[in-house]
């Protein structure tokens, strides 16, 4: 985790450069006045309350305040580097996630990680180390597809702040169970960590605000491919919204039924073992040099099939979630906190 801290500038310290004097104040023997500037021009620093500048000359009663990379030394060990590359600079890189695969290192994964790879391949960003290097959002390890990630602090810190003001567009492919009644929606439900399972998250009135937006592309006779847009980024949020609606992911052993349960549907399931999410597509205004970039991950096999499908019965269409004809709303009111754990309900009801 990044370590902030805060000064006060005395009358002592008026009238100093603010690098100077920082650097000075912070008796971090590895932190060099360069490296000081670059986290100064990447947003890190803050003069009572604004983003700052290294030359700025400095006032009694001045509030500074910095984020500085985690300390801790590497430990992540690199490993050679498979992934596609859908995109890369000096500030950023952007890879073709393949499922089953985590992001960063953990308690059970410390080896074959995505950020094993990069190590291998390019500097990463010193936010987020040792364990999560230029990480600014995730995927889990069941879904794949774009996975961005910082290069540069300057480009992380961006980053973060962009994904804050949701001004980054993620649309998933979605494979559910059931045929989805409604052509569009929007699910509202806040998400937090189930109290008593804590490895899941769960629809609780105490959760963070949680929005997503689906379309559908196709129904098929047990199942219905949708194009998901998420609003918020909450963990496992898709997962968990889906499932809060009765229409469960595929593949998903912890939000939807047990694979032997009588819930479990048709041999078109029982053959994809795979999550059936896919990050598509991401389009963001480039964190350094504002350029727009639209970046799209190449359809797994599993979802190739039922995407060229959806292209022969001329369902899907070229316009962003959110603008179709039928719209139906499901807000946190029609979510109950139970609603969320479709295998619990589904198996009540089976005794």
């Amino acid at each position: 985790m990044p370590i902030r801290r805060r000064f006060r500038v005395l009358e002592d310290g008026a009238g100093a450069r603010l690098d100077r004097w920082l650097l000075q104040s912070l008796h971090e023997p590895t932190l060099t006045r360069s490296r000081l500037q670059a986290l100064i021009k990447a947003g890190a620093v803050l003069l009572n309350g604004q983003p700052a500048r290294p030359g700025l000359r400095l006032r009694p009663n001045d509030l500074i305040e910095i984020e500085l990379p985690d300390r801790a030394p590497p430990t992540v060990e690199p490993e050679p580097f498979t992934l596609p590359v859908l995109y890369e600079d000096s500030d950023i890189i952007v890879v073709d996630k393949p499922s089953g695969m985590v992001v960063y290192p953990a308690a059970g994964h410390s080896h074959g990680t995505v950020i094993n790879q990069l190590l291998s391949h390019c500097a990463l960003a010193s936010f987020g180390a040792p364990q999560r290097p230029g990480i600014v959002h995730r995927l889990d390890e069941g879904t794949s597809g774009v996975l961005l990630v910082a290069k540069s602090d300057r480009a992380y810190l961006k980053l973060v702040e962009h994904f804050k003001n949701r001004q980054i567009e993620k649309l998933y492919l979605a494979l559910v169970r059931g045929r989805v009644a409604e052509d569009e929606g929007r699910i509202e439900g806040p998400i937090g960590r189930d109290p008593v399972h804590r490895q899941r998250m769960r629809i609780l009135h105490s959760g963070k605000p949680a929005i997503t937006e689906f379309r559908v592309l196709q129904r098929f006779p047990k199942t219905t491919l949708l194009v998901v847009r998420p609003l918020t980024g909450r963990t496992h949020q898709i997962r968990v919204h889906l499932s809060a609606i009765g229409h469960p992911v595929v593949g998903d052993d912890v939000y939807g039924p047990t694979p032997h349960s009588p819930a479990a549907l048709g041999e078109e399931l029982r053959e994809r073992s795979r999550l059936m999410l896919h990050a598509w597509q991401v389009k963001l205004a480039h964190p350094i040099t504002a350029e727009r970039l639209e970046l799209t991950a190449p359809l797994p096999p599993e979802f190739a099939a039922l995407y060229a499908a959806a292209h022969d019965q001329h369902i899907v269409e070229h316009r962003p979630v959110g603008e179709g004809h039928t719209h139906i709303e499901r807000r946190a009111s029609d979510l109950s906190e139970q609603g969320t754990d479709y295998r619990a309900e589904h198996e009540h009801h089976q005794t």
